[in-house]
């Protein structure tokens, strides 16, 4: 990593309330304040990159430029085995416009029909941008199993579906305050905390 962060507020370039939260959580503990593209207004920049890291760059960027200050972005998604790697960079889109992860989890459960490989991984790239164009991206993971039905509230996505491994239960019956220190997103998280240490 060539430049670490060293101010007190960041911009977390997402309109998306849960992944702001987890982010907010990760951030917490370092005494970094926090503000949403979403709050500030900030259009949403339309992800034209053909990997996670790809997108994660182009949304931090656009943030951190919009906004004057330095920007993090996400972009995760859910990788199925036995399903070439699908939904991948696409599964916010296998949603479609509404959102609708109910109809995304139907679609990834027609897709194994059939199937004895049930495994999966969610893949998390952050990257942390800065207005002058500058940007250090990284990437975490998990590997866990599909579930069907899907069981939970809690969480966001496909987390309903996905039992992250070594545990019984789906991300989405896991407790709130579990989450955020074990995911994907946790693994970056602490991947771009490591690489910063070493500038």
């Amino acid at each position: 990593m060539t430049r670490a962060f060293s101010g007190k507020t960041l911009v977390v370039a997402s309109h998306n309330a849960g992944k702001v939260r987890e982010i907010r959580e990760l951030l917490a503990p370092f005494g970094i304040e926090t503000v949403s593209a979403g709050d500030l207004g900030l259009p949403e920049p339309e992800e034209t990159g053909d990997t996670f890291r790809a997108n994660a760059e182009l949304k931090a960027l656009a943030s951190a430029k919009a906004s004057g200050k330095p920007s993090l972005a996400d972009d995760s998604g859910l990788c199925v085995e036995a399903l070439n790697g699908a939904p991948g960079i696409y599964s916010a889109r296998w949603a479609g416009p509404n959102k609708d992860f109910a109809h995304a989890m139907r679609k990834v459960e027609d897709g194994l029909a059939g199937k004895t490989d049930r495994s999966g991984h969610f893949i998390c790239a952050l990257a942390l941008a800065w207005p002058d164009g500058h940007a250090e991206t990284v990437e975490g993971t998990i590997g866990g199993e599909l579930v069907w039905p899907p069981r939970g509230q809690n969480g966001f996505g496909y987390d309903p579906m996905f039992r992250p491994e070594g545990h019984d239960v789906t991300f989405g019956e896991l407790e709130p305050a579990r989450k955020p220190a074990m995911s994907h997103r946790a693994d970056a998280f602490r991947n771009l905390v490591e690489a910063s240490s070493k500038n």
